[in-house]
């Protein structure tokens, strides 16, 4: 049998890559390889159409199995199991325990307790918060605005006073006084009194091999517009500053290596963030290693990944279903010791029954049915996912060196460099978004029609960045924010001006040849709903008097022709001149003639290449709504 297969494939013979490409140019009858399929990626690299073994000859990696330096295929040996966490907003101490136990019972094997509120938690407020919850079964988290080192001390305490066995306690808490320095501006008890807080906080959870106290929150950075790049360049520069500070003040490497835990983000770029996950796990095992830890497991990555915010929207909220699915894939397959998906409607609420089970069930169903938690490192030896991890690993070290050349983590804060990098990446995401590049579906492309916001003031909050800038801050701060929220508001302020007076009514005049008037109409009825407005598509008229004159009788807002760019030269004109200006009169697309168009008074013009966010704003404008 296998003579016979060897003779099958010897009547094959080897392509090369040049015969590949050359294949594919012919294809392309002309066009640019380059402009036509390589993508370039936000993250600072280009992206092929395909990738051959070949490609994969220069990675020096590839050899190590699952569990061994540098861990790219992970840090689990025998499955890819992983801890299923749900996020309870701790209110009250009763009804938060209340809820912990009822969503235990339902698949959950880590609790994620979330304080928004400043609130001292003692040891007594603990025992009511873990009342029958048996810390040797699930894994405790805790997420504070204040008093974390408060919150780990207190935890810490509870559970040295239980009959747990302390080496079966899986446990962390967010402290970061690092990372919270880019979100308030300032570090509350100074650079020394935050290297000693953290300190006092390893040496008393020393007794608990598997509670970790320090949080590197690299998902303020993706929440914020960063790319999947710069997310883990600043996390990694983050962690080595905590590495360089509690060494320098005598605490041994491997106590601070496993004592943090990195809260990364997940988007929904599915490919790019396994290859994150992975690249991040090879970074930090080199960087721990530059340290000479006692023990080559200090060098593993512990790593929590959440579902991230920035691409979440409160239009058509049930669209962030099928986006945080995506995103709990990509966390699955890149090795994450821990997942949370965020509720669909946890960015302007908080999240109901309904929506906690359906988050909690997402990440159970790849489990139960999909077996995600069977296969170690499932992406291993895909060319393009071997690929992207060496890619972004390459760009994520280039920005971590440069931080390390302004000083470290901390200085380059200081000087505004992060700040500074985040920014104009959330710049360059924020015209995607409004030129269409970058989809965010149901807000800025394909809207539903009859969605109608029924309480605006509901999400007002929603609709702001989150700035937790001190009064006394020291520095510029990062804003975590939604890259729908400029669309968003558009859309609000429609729903809002629908309460008191008409819905603004776009009317599609589309008359002469059918296939370019059905596109064209088709185009603009998504354009405008987008805002929010009413859109009247229809079948086409007999002549362009036809069209104005149901348009005057709809008693349209806006006029919009759609025709094809041969046509658009006579019927454009005619139709201008029946409206006068009775309506705001738009054509759909760029013909050849628009500068003849635009002689004759017409100063409208939606295509593809429009910035559609500034469009939109402009005709709110014009039409009284803003």
């Amino acid at each position: 049998m296998a003579e016979k297969y060897i003779k099958l494939f010897q009547e094959f013979p080897p392509v090369s890559t040049e015969a590949w490409k050359e294949k594919v140019v012919a294809d392309l009858k002309g066009a640019d390889f380059d402009r036509k399929l390589v993508w370039r990626t936000n993250e600072g690299f280009s992206v092929q159409p395909y990738y051959r073994q070949e490609d994969l000859e220069k990675l020096g990696y590839l050899d190590a199995l699952p569990g061994e330096f540098p861990y790219v295929r992970g840090t689990k040996t025998s499955n890819n199991d992983w801890y299923v966490r749900q996020n309870i907003i701790v209110k009250d101490l009763e009804e938060a325990n209340k809820k912990a136990l009822d969503v235990l019972m339902k698949g959950v094997t880590s609790l994620g307790f979330v304080f928004n509120e400043c609130t001292e938690v003692t040891v007594a407020d603990m025992g009511i918060l873990l009342k029958g919850i048996c810390l040797e079964s699930v894994e405790v988290n805790f997420m504070a605005k204040c008093f974390t080192n408060k919150i780990a001390l207190a935890f810490a305490e509870y559970a040295a006073a239980g009959t747990w066995d302390p080496k079966n306690i899986v446990a962390s808490v967010a402290c970061d006084p690092f990372g919270n320095y880019l979100l308030y501006g300032r570090m509350k008890n100074g650079f020394e009194g935050s290297v000693e807080q953290v300190k006092g906080l390893i040496e008393k959870a020393s007794q608990f091999p598997n509670y970790r106290v320090i949080a590197i929150n690299g998902k303020n950075y993706g929440n914020a517009g960063a790319s999947a790049v710069q997310e883990l360049a600043f996390a990694l520069a983050q962690g080595t500053e905590y590495l360089s500070a509690l060494t320098e003040a005598g605490t041994a490497v491997d106590q601070v290596a496993k004592n943090i835990k990195f809260n990364l983000s997940v988007s929904s770029n599915y490919f790019m963030e396994i290859a994150k996950l992975r690249a991040g796990r090879l970074l930090w095992a080199q960087i721990v290693k530059a340290y000479e830890p006692k023990g080559e497991a200090a060098c593993q990555m512990q790593v929590h990944a959440e579902t991230g915010s920035w691409n979440k929207t409160f239009y058509d909220p049930y669209v962030n279903m099928l986006r945080t699915q995506t995103e709990a894939m990509s966390a699955a397959l890149g090795g994450a010791d821990s997942i949370t998906v965020l509720p669909f409607n946890a960015i302007y609420e908080d999240p109901t029954t309904f929506s906690d089970r359906i988050a909690r069930n997402q990440q159970l169903l790849l489990k139960e049915e999909s077996h995600f938690d069977k296969i170690v490192d499932a992406g291993a030896g895909s060319y393009y996912i071997e690929e992207l991890t060496a890619s972004i690993a390459d760009e994520a070290w280039k920005l971590f060196l440069a931080i390390q050349d302004q000083g470290g983590f901390l200085a380059a804060a200081k000087a505004g460099f992060i700040q500074a990098e985040v920014k104009a990446m959330a710049a360059k995401r924020d015209l995607n978004v409004a030129t269409r590049r970058e989809n965010l579906l149901g807000v800025n492309q394909f809207p539903n029609f009859s969605e109608r916001l029924e309480k605006a003031e509901l999400v007002e909050d929603a609709l702001q960045p989150t700035d937790l800038t001190a009064d006394d801050a020291e520095i510029e701060t990062i804003k975590p924010y939604r890259g729908a929220q400029a669309f968003e508001a558009i859309r609000v302020a429609t729903d809002r001006y629908a309460k008191t007076n008409k819905r603004p009514l776009a009317f599609m005049l589309t008359v002469g040849n059918l296939n370019f008037s059905k596109a064209r109409s088709q185009f603009a009825c998504n354009f405008f709903a987008v805002a929010g407005y009413e859109v009247r598509d229809n079948n086409g008229f007999a002549s362009v008097e036809d069209g104005v004159a149901a348009a005057k009788q709809a008693a349209a807002d806006i006029v919009v022709i759609c025709s094809s760019d041969d046509e658009y030269a006579a019927f454009a004109p005619a139709a201008y001149d029946l409206l006068k200006d009775e309506a705001i009169f738009v054509v759909a697309g760029a013909p050849a003639c628009t500068d003849e168009l635009k002689a004759k008074g017409i100063e409208n013009f939606i295509h593809v290449k429009s910035n559609l966010l500034e469009e939109l704003k402009a005709y709110q404008s014009k039409l009284g709504v803003i």
